[in-house]
């Protein structure tokens, strides 16, 4: 099924007849296809449901340029991203070129897909924004830290479900609820994965999003566990390069207070819900999807 979605992105590209943009896009890595396979899962096979899957993986490829300039990540599942080998402005570009490409191809979809999916985009580029502001404080508040994840992560994953549901003529609604936990639960894993992977595996240094100003679920739960001289040592530690005693510290401390546990359990809660919610519509196949989302290591 996803062979069709690589197929329909080929000829998406091709039609732009620049072969400079064909060269850079097929660096990329290709991912998982989560959320193209949800789309299939939901709206069956059938073109209108390929060129949806395409645009979004285009959209969803395009988002991940973006972070990588503003994130100053040099690699990408364990290889050099686009950045790191030809420089910010033409990941810049070629994610303006992906985004274009796909709001014009959302066009010959239907309007009511191409708002559902705009609007996304619209909530990504705000998440976005968020994440990057966050970062210059330390941030307790569960609530904001939530929002943030829906509109950088879920909001993306929430429109594809949603799509795929008017695409079939199923409840939309039932579907972006769907949709919106199985994004924010996938947010959490990686939050989470950044603390308990090593540095091989992530393609990137363990703790590195606290080193980047990130406060995530586990570091709020730990933050609330913590005594008062701890939560100031915490705090201080926050966006600073951590010697290998601080890093050791946290860790400990995360394993002392089931930090890990008590988050992982979080976003297997929203798997659950979202897994009963499709049950009830008898759309028992959509679980699989649901627990590739918790169940990954990297």
């Amino acid at each position: 099924m996803l062979s069709a979605v690589e197929r329909k992105i080929e000829q998406f590209i091709a039609e732009l007849e620049d072969r400079e943009v064909s060269s850079f896009y097929w660096m990329l890595p290709a991912g998982k296809r989560l959320r193209a396979k949800l789309i299939l899962k939901i709206a069956g096979n059938n073109l209108l449901a390929v060129k949806t899957a395409a645009v979004v993986e285009m959209i969803h490829a395009a988002s991940l340029l973006h972070d990588d300039v503003i994130d100053d990540a040099y690699t990408r599942r364990n290889k050099p991203s686009l950045n790191a080998l030809y420089g910010n402005k033409t990941a810049i570009m070629l994610g303006d070129i992906l985004y274009s490409k796909g709001f014009l191809e959302l066009n010959n979809i239907s309007m009511e897909i191409a708002k559902i999916v705009s609007n996304a985009v619209v909530q990504l580029s705000l998440g976005e924004l968020r994440d990057v502001s966050l970062s210059k404080t330390f941030n307790v508040d569960k609530e904001i830290y939530l929002k943030m994840i829906y509109q950088k992560t879920a909001s993306l994953i929430e429109a594809s479900a949603g799509a795929a549901a008017v695409l079939a003529g199923k409840p939309k609604e039932a579907y972006l609820t769907y949709g919106r936990n199985l994004g924010l639960a996938f947010q959490m894993i990686d939050d989470i994965l950044d603390i308990t992977q090593d540095s091989a595996t992530l393609g990137k240094p363990a703790l590195h999003d606290f080193v980047e100003g990130k406060t995530t679920l586990p570091y709020i739960y730990l933050y609330e566990a913590l005594k008062s001289d701890e939560k100031r040592k915490l705090q201080s530690l926050h966006a600073k390069v951590l010697k290998p005693e601080e890093q050791l510290w946290i860790q400990t401390k995360m394993k002392e207070h089931q930090i890990i546990e008590k988050s992982y359990l979080e976003a297997k809660a929203l798997i659950e819900e979202a897994i009963a919610l499709m049950s009830a519509h008898g759309e028992d196949s959509l679980a699989g999807i649901a627990k590739e989302m918790i169940e990954r290591e990297f």
